[in-house]
């Protein structure tokens, strides 16, 4: 794959992830872009895996790209940084115990902070968002029975 080509696959799924659901992860962008597979993303998030960088099916430098890409879309289109925090899923709680462990996540192999920063941002789109709340909104009213209406408006009252 050229760099144009990888280019256009990063920005095309960081706009699509924005129009679905209002903001773009980079683990999925990686996913989407075909660097990462599903089943090795989820062997990461259980924990089977190190760090992220190797379940990635490509070098550092190709990764390190496909994430200054990332950025670049998300500062060309006015998308707001959110760091998002990365715990490992499926810990078991033991008997007799409080609450389960909290297992951070690992990215990179250095594990250096602006990296493992980098890679939990995600980018999110603060109009896209708003819309897709009141979408939800609009959607939920109009499943609502007009017994349901009436009754929220008396409330309201």
């Amino acid at each position: 794959m050229t760099e144009s080509e990888l280019i256009g696959k990063v920005h095309s799924a960081v706009y699509h992830q924005c129009q679905q659901r209002g903001y773009a992860a980079p683990v999925d962008v990686l996913i989407d872009v075909g660097v990462l597979p599903k089943q090795k993303y989820e062997d990461w998030r259980n924990g089977k895996v190190p760090y992220l960088e190797q379940a990635c099916i490509c070098n550092l430098k190709k990764l390190s790209f496909i994430m200054s890409q990332i950025r670049k879309y998300a500062m060309k289109s006015g998308l707001k940084p959110s760091y998002c925090y990365y715990k490992q899923w499926g810990t078991k709680k033991k008997s007799g115990q409080g609450r389960k462990p909290v297992i951070p996540l690992r990215f990179s192999k250095s594990g250096k902070e602006d990296i493992e920063r980098a890679y939990a941002t995600h980018f999110v789109d603060v109009k896209q968002i708003k819309q897709i709340k009141q979408d939800k909104e609009a959607s939920q009213d109009r499943a609502e029975s007009p017994e349901d209406k009436l009754n929220r408006e008396r409330e309201d009252l």
